[in-house]
């Protein structure tokens, strides 16, 4: 890839832009608010498969999951509301954040809201780490959870803004590369500390999550806000200066200008929360909103939250599950790269329709093994079935890993004008976070209420998610951030119906 370039606007003019180290460097600290958030999902669902740890926390789970009954069923071992409590708390209490975080990423900036974001995690972590009742454990997760809201509200925000038009899309993925790493390492550390003896490997696993919250934390201190962010809260000269050092160029007027006259409109605009229901934003909000139901319907967080306790129940042993739990993280992150390298060539729209093929027939294939290889009180699969089922997990994970995982987070972040898109992430992550939260506490009692019935149940929407896209969802690979409307809803088929209104680029009408 060339070190320099052009990015051209649609009024014509172009805007230069090297891909300077300032950028990189800057991208590579933010986006391990991603590496905190897949540590955090990772970690969860290997401690909860640990005997030591149910039987400090969860009695109940651990005698069940002891005990060899043929009255018990392969589906139901790991249900109980306290256990998917412990998950789904963080989800619970990002939701509640991201309210908050909407405020501090338009009033003090991406940068200090990333570096809140670094506090709350260094103080989840800390708690998790020494809790010794289930209060402490929740208590703990709670704060994780206010910081996933405010790491994911200003991080993918700070990754469009920062980066140059033409790679915008790659950059931004780091975010979601980072939580596929985070889960790996937590996969690997959890298969790690379970081999511990005297039973206090989970306090290790759940204390490592203090590593990546450093990182952001450092990082949120040494990045300068994004020249957006600066303009938009009155810092123009500051803006100006940050501008010239992230695009190696002298040459930034075009662009500035550009900045400074959608961070006006921005300023008329005194509630962006009611801006965001006026007809000209409905096309981002109502994309936004669905990516975010869609992303969680996927059924890739049943996968990647339980993924140990998942393979236990298909009949592996306690080892074994959290050996399989590795290698589908292994290839969450293999995939990711393939979305990094692909997302700015073939485009978004081509990696969703793709993936949306792939994991239904992978959900459909591992509906069928386990409804005819795993009874409710007899495991009759085999070997090579077990292993069916571990490749059909990894296709699925594959798929969303460079599909719905990084574009639900991306399309947002880059369709939404200055005026309404801190609003616009704020709901956005919001929507995230009540579905995850649904997914979390409901799926062990779906798995064991619904069986194997319950990958036919995620595979329909995999099908409906798949219409939307090829219906409804425009591409904006290559649309410099400022342009949605102009090149993007404008000339839409069924979104341009909603611009009527906006006679020109950057006008808002009541």
């Amino acid at each position: 890839m060339p070190a320099g370039g052009f990015a051209v606007a649609s009024s014509g003019v172009e805007f230069e832009a090297k891909i300077t180290p300032v950028v990189i460097i800057s991208c590579i600290m933010a986006a391990t608010g991603g590496l905190m958030f897949g540590y955090d999902i990772g970690v969860s669902g290997g401690v909860t498969s640990m005997p030591s740890f149910l039987k400090k926390f969860f009695p109940v789970v651990y005698e069940r999951t002891q005990q060899h009954a043929a009255e018990d069923s392969n589906y139901c071992k790991y249900d109980n509301e306290n256990l998917q409590l412990f998950t789904s708390s963080l989800y619970l209490a990002a939701l509640t954040a991201t309210f908050f975080a909407s405020y501090t990423t338009r009033v003090l900036g991406r940068k200090q809201t990333m570096l809140i974001a670094g506090i709350f995690f260094t103080i989840g972590t800390i708690l998790n780490a020494a809790a010794v009742n289930l209060l402490m454990l929740i208590l703990g997760r709670i704060s994780l959870g206010c910081g996933v809201g405010f790491a994911n509200q200003a991080v993918p925000l700070f990754l469009s803004e920062i980066a140059p038009t033409r790679i915008r899309g790659a950059l931004n993925i780091l975010f979601q590369f980072d939580v596929t790493v985070g889960i790996l390492f937590a996969n690997l550390i959890n298969y790690g500390t379970s081999k511990i003896e005297g039973g206090w490997g989970w306090r290790v696993s759940l204390a490592l999550a203090g590593i990546p919250a450093f990182l952001l934390t450092l990082g949120a201190i040494l990045v300068d806000d994004t020249p957006n962010s600066l303009i938009e809260r009155g810092h123009l000269e500051k803006g100006k200066a940050v501008l010239r050092k992230i695009r190696g160029t002298e040459n930034v007027e075009p662009e500035y200008l550009e900045i400074l006259e959608a961070s006006r409109i921005a300023q008329e605009v005194k509630h962006p929360f009611r801006n965001l229901l006026m007809r000209q934003n409905r096309p981002p909000l109502v994309i936004a909103v669905a990516l975010q139901i869609f992303q969680q319907f996927t059924g890739i967080n049943a996968i990647m939250f339980y993924a140990p306790v998942l393979f236990n129940t298909l009949g592996f042993g306690n080892d074994a599950s959290l050996y399989s739990s590795v290698i589908t993280g292994a290839v969450n992150v293999l995939s990711t790269l393939v979305s990094i390298y692909s997302v700015d060539k073939v485009g978004r729209r081509m990696l969703l329709l793709e993936a949306g093929v792939q994991m239904f027939i992978s959900q459909m294939i591992i509906a069928i093994v386990l409804g005819v290889k795993l009874q409710d009180n007899m495991n009759n699969m085999s070997h090579g079935m077990a292993i069916v089922v571990v490749l059909m997990v990894c296709s699925f994970v594959s798929s969303f890993a460079w599909s719905w995982g990084p574009l639900g987070w991306l399309i947002p972040s880059e369709t939404f004008p200055l005026e309404t898109r801190s609003a616009g992430q704020s709901v956005t992550v919001c929507v995230n976070m009540i579905f995850t939260f649904v997914i979390a506490q409901s799926f062990l009692s779906m798995l064991c209420h619904m069986k194997f019935g319950i990958f036919l149940f995620f595979s329909a929407w995999v099908l409906i998610m798949s219409l939307f896209v090829m219906f409804l969802l425009p591409e904006t690979k290559g649309i410099p951030i400022e342009e949605m409307t102009e090149r993007v809803w404008k000339q839409h088929w069924f979104w341009k119906r909603y611009m009527n209104d906006v006679p020109e680029k950057g006008m808002v009408s009541v």
